[in-house]
């Protein structure tokens, strides 16, 4: 179903985002002890009080958003991924391969928050096996351009799910996100939605598109974001206006790769 275009009623505010190089660095440093600290299992080490109440001011901006922000568990093939997409001289080629396959790691986080059931079944060898089996009623919906990316990672583990898309640019005049065009299936209202958008930099984008879900039926409880990067800001704009919804990502930082969907699909 087609829906008009439409204003949108969030500024675009991105204050507290980014930041003079210095405490883009200082975040980078506490960012990468508090992961290298959770990698050994925890232990302050020799750590001052001083260094675990910045590391510890850190991981609260992630712990106050509550169980809605889901950050993936991190580990070093997560990490070298994330510094693969980040680094400026990587190639294209090696950026795809490397989002794909980061993409793949959310996407299959994001299944994992959705509804199963229990069954039972029989081997080749004529045993019972108590299992779990996916339970229907699901689909996707990318915020185009850059969510599209992501539609082959849930295609390759859903190779029948339906995904919808929505169009959201900013205006030229106002600079207010604006909905150009959506296309859902005509029966989301009953289903879990996961919604694609690969970069949360201030969070309009996806907001506006959640209006859109909710025009059209959808509870916020049954939409899933599926992201790579977040600001701090992105993810808390988010949870704060729709507190229902669950927000997936790999990492939490003031800097969003805002190149992605530009170098993804070789229009940087």
């Amino acid at each position: 179903m087609d829906v008009s275009a439409r204003d949108s009623s969030f500024a675009n505010n991105s204050s507290g985002i980014g930041g003079n190089n210095a405490e883009n660095n200082s975040w980078t440093k506490k960012r990468n002890a508090l992961n290298d600290d959770h990698r050994r299992g925890g232990g302050g080490g020799d750590d001052d009080a001083s260094d675990e109440a910045s590391l510890k001011q850190m991981k609260l901006c992630v712990d106050d958003l509550g169980r809605q922000l889901k950050v993936l568990r991190l580990n070093d093939q997560i990490r070298e991924l994330q510094t693969i997409i980040r680094d400026k001289s990587t190639s294209r080629g090696d950026f795809v391969f490397s989002a794909d396959r980061l993409i793949r790691l959310v996407v299959e986080e994001g299944l994992n928050q959705l509804p199963y059931s229990d069954c039972t079944v029989t081997t080749p060898t004529g045993h019972k096996y108590e299992g779990v089996k996916f339970e229907k009623g699901n689909c996707g919906v990318s915020i185009m351009r850059s969510g599209e990316a992501m539609e082959q990672g849930l295609r390759d583990c859903c190779r029948s799910i339906r995904i919808g898309k929505i169009l959201i640019q900013s205006d030229e005049d106002t600079q207010k996100a604006k909905v150009y065009y959506a296309k859902f299936p005509p029966d989301i209202a009953r289903r879990k939605v996961l919604l694609m958008y690969p970069i949360l930099s201030t969070g309009n984008t996806v907001i506006e598109a959640v209006k859109v879900l909710i025009e059209h039926g959808v509870p916020t409880k049954h939409i899933f974001l599926l992201s790579l990067f977040s600001t701090p800001h992105g993810a808390k704009s988010i949870i704060q206006e729709f507190p229902d919804i669950t927000v997936l990502t790999t990492e939490v930082h003031p800097i969003a790769p805002t190149h992605f969907g530009k170098k993804y699909f070789g229009t940087d």
